[in-house]
C-alpha cells in the first residue's frame, strides 16, 4: 500500500475516511511537529558539554637497536645518546595528544566520557565551554560499556545535565548531539533515532541507540539529548568507511549508563550481577532437537554452568533454556547478560526455565561478577604430560570426524587440561558435517543427544539410535576455543 505522502490530497482523504468507516481506527499516533529551531535548547545545553584532551607518551620504534652492555657500563649512556640522534623523528619517544568529548553531571565537577577517550592517557584535561582548562582525575572506568567518570575542581559551580529515560525514546523521535568533532570545539547536530537495541559487537552489553545526527571522530563521549534537554545517550561509535559521518552513529542508552556511572562514583568500579552460565542462541535446528515448538520458549540456552557458581547452586543445568530472569522476559540470548549484570548483588530472584519440554522456576542468589569469573566457561590451566596412550581414535563417518578419549598423549597433542572429560576430536573430514559447522581437531564432545560421552562407542551408539529413530540430525555439546556450545550436525550415510 502506498503511503499518504505519495498520493494526491483528495485520494489520501478518501483513503483515511474509508479506513475509519470500517472501524480500523487511526493508522498511527498523532506525531509531534518538528521544532522550528533548536537554538534555545542548544544555548541552554552547550555550557555543560566539555572537550576532553589526553596526552600519552608513544614509545620509540624503528632505527638501530641498543647493544647489550654489562650493568653500569660507561658505554651505555654513550650509545643511548648516539642511537637517539640516529632515529628518524617519528621513531623517537614523543607525546601524542587526542581529543574527545564529555559532559558535566554534577556542578562540583563530575564529567562523563567514553573509556576509549582516556585509555592509556598519561594526562587528562577538560576544556570547559569558556575555554578554561582544568586537570582531570580519573574516578573510575568500565571497559565493558566504554564509560569513564572524571573529576575536575572548578572555582565555581558548573552547569550540569540530567539523565532522561532512554527506554521511552522511540524510533523517529528527534535528538540533539553536542560534541567536539575533529577538535573543532562545541558543535551541535540534530537528527532522529534511527533504530534501537543495536549490537555492534563492541562488548558483552551492546544495546546501542542508532541515530542519523552527524557524529564524527571527536564526538566520542559527548551527550545525546531528547527534546526536553535530558541526556538519553552517550555518543560512542560510528559506522564509516570514509572516517566521516555517513548518518550511522551509535550511543550508549542512558538506562544502561546510569547504574554504571553510579557504581563508578561510589566504588570507582562497577559491581555487576553474575549468574555463572555459558549461554547461546536457540536456533531452529537446536529447537527441533530439544523439542521446543513454541517460539516464545526460545530464550537463552545454557551450554554449561560454572562449578560452585550461583546457577549450579540453584540447580540450573546445561540444556536448560532460561525464559525469564527476575520477572524480565528473556526474548533473545543477548538480553540475559545485561539483565543479570543490572541485578543487585545478593538479590534472590526467580528464574523460569524450560527443561525437557517442561517449565519450572528456581531461586537464584545473584553473586558479583569478578574479573576471574568474567568467562564462566573458562578452561583450567593447560598442562602437558606423558603417559599411556590408551585406545586409538575411532572414526564416526556419519558426522565426518574421528574421536578419542582424552588420553595423556591426546591431551598433550592438543594442549588440553588434565581433567578434560568427554571425547576429543582428533580428525575432521573437510567435506563432512563437522567441518561444515566449523568443528576442528582439539574440540571436545561433552554430550551427544544430551547424553554424556566417555568412550568412542558411546558416540557411535547415539548416532545409531538417532538413525533408528528416523532423525536426520544429532545435537552435540562441544567445548571449543570459545567455550562450550551446542551444535547440530547432519547425519550422513557412511
Amino acid at each position: 500500500m502506498k503511503t499518504c505522502g505519495m498520493l494526491k490530497p483528495l485520494a489520501c482523504a478518501v483513503l483515511a475516511l474509508s479506513l475509519l468507516a470500517f472501524g480500523a481506527g487511526p493508522l498511527y499516533a498523532q506525531p509531534q511537529g518538528a521544532p522550528t529551531s533548536f537554538a534555545d535548547l542548544a544555548e541552554a545545553l552547550l555550557p555543560a558539554v566539555v572537550n576532553v584532551s589526553t596526552t600519552q607518551t608513544v614509545s620509540a620504534k624503528g632505527g638501530p637497536e641498543m647493544p647489550q652492555f654489562p650493568p653500569g657500563s660507561p658505554f651505555e649512556e654513550f650509545f643511548k645518546d648516539f642511537l637517539e640522534k640516529q632515529r628518524p623523528d617519528g621513531a623517537r619517544p614523543h607525546k601524542a595528544t587526542s581529543l574527545g568529548s564529555g559532559f558535566i553531571i554534577d556542578p562540583e565537577g563530575l564529567v562523563v566520557t567514553n573509556n576509549h577517550v582516556i585509555a592509556d592517557a598519561d594526562e587528562v584535561n577538560v576544556i570547559l565551554h569558556d575555554n578554561s582548562t582544568l586537570k582531570a582525575e580519573i574516578v573510575g572506568r568500565d571497559a565493558k560499556t566504554d564509560i569513564a567518570l572524571l573529576r575536575i575542581k572548578p572555582n565555581r559551580p558548573l552547569t550540569a545535565l540530567k539523565f532522561g529515560d532512554s527506554d521511552v525514546i522511540r524510533v523517529g523521535d528527534w535528538v540533539l548531539a553536542i560534541g567536539n568533532p575533529f577538535g573543532l570545539g562545541g558543535t551541535v547536530t540534530a537528527g532522529i533515532i534511527s533504530a534501537r537495541q543495536r549490537d555492534i559487537n563492541s562488548g558483552p552489553y551492546d544495546d546501542f541507540l542508532q541515530t542519523d545526527a552527524a557524529i564524527n571522530r571527536g564526538n566520542s563521549g559527548g551527550p545525546m539529548f531528547n527534546m526536553k534537554g535530558e541526556v538519553i545517550g552517550i555518543n560512542t561509535a560510528i559506522y564509516s568507511p570514509s572516517g566521516g559521518s555517513v548518518g550511522i552513529g551509535f550511543a550508549i542508552p542512558s538506562t544502561l549508563a546510569k547504574p554504571v556511572i553510579e557504581d563508578l562514583k561510589k566504588f570507582g568500579r562497577t559491581k555487576r550481577g553474575w549468574l555463572g552460565v555459558h549461554i547461546q542462541t536457540v536456533n531452529d535446528e537446536i529447537a527441533d532437537n530439544l523439542g521446543i515448538k513454541d517460539k516464545d520458549h526460545r530464550g537463552a540456552l545454557v551450554a554449561s554452568v560454572t562449578p560452585k557458581g550461583p546457577a549450579e547452586k540453584a540447580g540450573i543445568k546445561g540444556g536448560d533454556v532460561i525464559l525469564s530472569f527476575d520477572g524480565k522476559k528473556v526474548t533473545e540470548m543477548r538480553r540475559l547478560p545485561r539483565i543479570v549484570a543490572e541485578t543487585p548483588v545478593g538479590k534472590s530472584v526467580d528464574v523460569v526455565l524450560l527443561r525437557q519440554g517442561k517449565s519450572q522456576t528456581v531461586k537464584v542468589t545473584v553473586a558479583e561478577l569478578e574479573d576471574e569469573d568474567a568467562k564462566p566457561g573458562k578452561k583450567a590451566d593447560k598442562k602437558k604430560d606423558k603417559g599411556d596412550t590408551g585406545p586409538a581414535s575411532k572414526k564416526v563417518g556419519e558426522l565426518g570426524l574421528s574421536v578419542s578419549p582424552p588420553t595423556a598423549e591426546v591431551r598433550q597433542k592438543f594442549e588440553l587440561a588434565e581433567e578434560t572429560k568427554g571425547l576429543v576430536v582428533t580428525a575432521v573430514d573437510p567435506s563432512g558435517p563437522a567441518a561444515e559447522k566449523g568443528i576442528k581437531p582439539g574440540s571436545v564432545i561433552l554430550e551427544a543427544g544430551q547424553t554424556p560421552m566417555n568412550q568412542p562407542g558411546d558416540l557411535a551408539k547415539r548416532v545409531e539410535d538417532a538413525k533408528s529413530a528416523g532423525a536426520k540430525t544429532l545435537l552435540l555439546l562441544i567445548d571449543g576455543p570459545n567455550g562450550p556450545g551446542y551444535v547440530v550436525l547432519k547425519l550422513e550415510k557412511k
